[in-house]
Parts: structure tokens; sequence; C-alpha cells
């Protein structure tokens, strides 16, 4: 007797997986139909919304969460030009003016600058006057430095910016009254008289005063061993001028190389 075949499974999906389908269609037609017919109550909406960004925000009064496009902005990001005006302003009274607690401050860092300035002078004029040659440099304090003043006569010839024989001997007695300070910021600035000059090196003053600071940076940092990181050097021409230049002794004082030694309040 022959055995009967398996019956095969109809083709395609189960059928409940239709009737399932059909029943998705239809919830999701009817959540449509019922959002399209639904409103948002908008003005309580935006109260809401500003009571969060008022609770939440970087400033005490907090802001409008809604713009006027009616778009929701975080209260933050509406008050960074008010922060931007508030630090500006910071430390300043009504008038415009730094409050007295700012000012009180600023004058007794100055104070303390000061005392130390002249703490590092007093010492630097000691070790000059060992050296014996308190007499070749001008030593002054301020809230910020110490300014050590150098003839250019002595440092230099008319004209050029290679260091003279008695500059060496100079440089070399000035670092040994700075050499302690050589973590403190050192500047040395180059200053010259108002005779213009015009040579194939140095087309005018500025570059003569720039090469000239530059010699005395050079010495003290590639023959007496000073940090580079924390010495500059620097021409300032003639636009600085400590005496008139109307006379010869004024443009002597005028050519000259200044060594600021920085505090450590301001280094």
């Amino acid at each position: 007797m022959a055995k009967k075949k398996p019956e095969e499974a109809p083709a395609g999906s189960p059928a409940w997986m239709a009737t399932f389908s059909d029943l998705m269609n239809l919830l999701l037609c009817f959540f449509v139909l019922l959002f399209s017919m639904s409103t948002v109550d908008a003005q309580k909406f935006e109260e809401i919304a500003a009571s969060l960004s008022s609770s939440f925000s970087i400033l005490p009064s907090g802001g409008s969460a809604l713009s006027t496009e009616g778009i929701l902005v975080s209260s933050g990001a509406s008050q960074l030009n008010d922060l931007s005006t508030q630090y500006n302003n910071m430390g300043l009274n009504t008038e415009g003016d730094f409050s007295e607690e700012v000012q009180s401050a600023q004058e007794e860092v100055e104070k303390e600058g000061l005392e130390e300035s002249e703490s590092m002078a007093e010492h630097i004029e000691k070790i000059l006057e060992i050296q014996n040659v308190s007499d070749q440099v001008e030593v002054t304090a301020t809230s910020k430095y110490v300014m050590l003043n150098l003839s250019g006569g002595v440092l230099f010839e008319s004209g050029k910016a290679d260091l003279t024989p008695e500059a060496v001997s100079l440089l070399d007695s000035v670092s040994v009254a700075i050499k302690q300070y050589d973590d403190n910021t050192i500047t040395i600035e180059g200053h010259t008289d108002s005779n213009p000059i015009n040579t194939a090196k140095f087309p005018n003053n500025m570059m003569l005063s720039l090469y000239r600071a530059y010699s005395v940076f050079d010495y003290f940092v590639n023959s007496k061993g000073f940090s580079e990181q924390s010495m500059t050097s620097s021409g300032r021409g003639d636009a600085v001028p400590i005496a008139s230049n109307s006379t010869a002794e004024g443009r002597a004082q005028n050519r000259r190389v200044e060594i600021k030694i920085y505090n450590k309040i301001n280094s």
C-alpha cells in the first residue's frame, strides 16, 4: 500500500499575522487622529518652561525659556551676553570706578612689590660696590622691578653694537650682582639718542638699539649662563628719552641699556 504524502504548509505569512498587522494600523490611525484633534496650552507651557529656567539659571533672575520665535532656549545660553558684561564690570562700582576693596587690594600688592624690589636693589647695590662698579650703574626700584641703567658710551663705540672690552668687564660685575635672580623675568632694553643713523647694518636708531640690547643678552646667556627662558631683549630706539636731546649731556644719558629684574610678584 502506497504511503500518503504529508500535506504542505500554505505559502505566505500565517493568518494571525495579517490580523495583528491590521490591528496595529488601526491603533496608529486612532492615536494620530486624537493628536491632530488636540491643542497645546502655549501659555501654560511657557509658564512651566520659564519656571524651570529660573530655577536652573546661571544668573539670579533667570530668563524666559522661549525666544520671540517660540524656540526653547536654555537660560544660560540666552544670558551669555549678560554674563560677559558682568565679568567685564567685575570690581567696578556704579560709577564705573574700581571699588574700595579692589583699590585696597591693588595698593597692597604694589606695596609688597615695592618692598621686595627695594630689598633686591639693596642687595644688588652692595655687590656692585664690592665689584667697584657702583659708580657706573644707576639702580632704581619700582613696585614691579629693579632697573639697572648702564651708559651706552661705556658699552659701545659710536654707531656700533659690539661690546667694548670695558663693557665686558662691567657686565661681568653686573652678572655677579643679578645672577641669583636668574629665575625672575629679566628684560634688556636698548635706547639711543635722537641723532639719526643710516648704515648698511643699522638703517635707523630702532635697529641699532635692538642689536645693542641683543649683544648684552647674548653675553649674559652664552657667557654667563643666564636662562634664555626668563630673559628677553628689545630695542626702543629714541622713543623713550630720559633727558633732552638738545644737549650733548642729554643725548649721552639717552644712549643707554636698561636691565629690568622683575620681582617675584610680577615675574
